[in-house]
């Protein structure tokens, strides 16, 4: 069986380390927060100008003022910090930043990323996406192998406008987890989800990758 969205975030929170800033994308990147374990102390950051970020909040502890860059509504730590988003993306383009997860609407097996528009439907805009890739020092993308039509979304080259050049160094889909040691190496698939053999997703992945199991 391929992973959930909740596993495939429960499996990216693994890259996470103690110490660790970390900025987390919109849509099935911000699930990883609820998968952080209790044992590393990481720090969540948000482009728009928050240090610290807690859980999801239940439904009693909702304060609509306090969002995320998603617009999602999320909690507060006694630590947390507020700024301006100015001062939030000189953290990101300062390489302070330890990681970022991101979603995507394809991966290029050179690293390449597309995951801010498609040409001819309305988007909200690029926002934090360029900076992130350019300035963190490791991206992870966590995206569903294939689109809605069954199509390899894992590509020997992007179709898409980019976001970035030669910067994934993960990708965990829902089939299983891409890695590369540097980005002058390609992508060897170093894990499956359970039930998920290598020839399914030799079936449904277009670019080039190494095995590592």
């Amino acid at each position: 069986m391929p992973w959930t969205r909740d596993q495939m975030a429960e499996r990216a929170a693994k890259e996470l380390q103690d110490g660790f800033y970390v900025n987390l994308g919109i849509g099935m990147p911000t699930l990883v927060a609820n998968h952080i374990g209790e044992d590393i102390d990481v720090t969540l950051q948000s482009e728009n100008g928050m240090l610290g970020m807690g859980p999801f909040p239940t439904e009693d502890e909702v304060d609509a003022d306090l969002i995320n860059a998603g617009k999602q509504t999320i909690t507060e730590l006694k630590r947390t910090s507020y700024f301006s988003s100015a001062d939030s993306f000189g953290m990101i383009r300062g390489g302070h930043i330890d990681l970022s997860v991101l979603g995507a609407m394809e991966v290029a097996e050179n690293g390449d990323i597309a995951n801010w528009m498609i040409p001819g439907k309305m988007v909200k805009g690029m926002g934090g996406a360029m900076d992130l890739v350019a300035g963190v020092k490791r991206i992870i993308v966590l995206m569903d192998h294939t689109n809605k039509a069954g199509e390899s979304k894992f590509l020997k080259a992007c179709s898409l406008p980019l976001t970035g050049k030669n910067v994934v160094d993960m990708i965990v889909s829902d089939l299983g987890v891409f890695r590369r040691l540097d980005h002058d190496s390609p992508f060897q698939l170093i894990e499956l989800a359970p039930g998920v053999t290598e020839e399914e997703v030799r079936s449904k992945t277009e670019a080039h990758y190494e095995v590592a199991l």
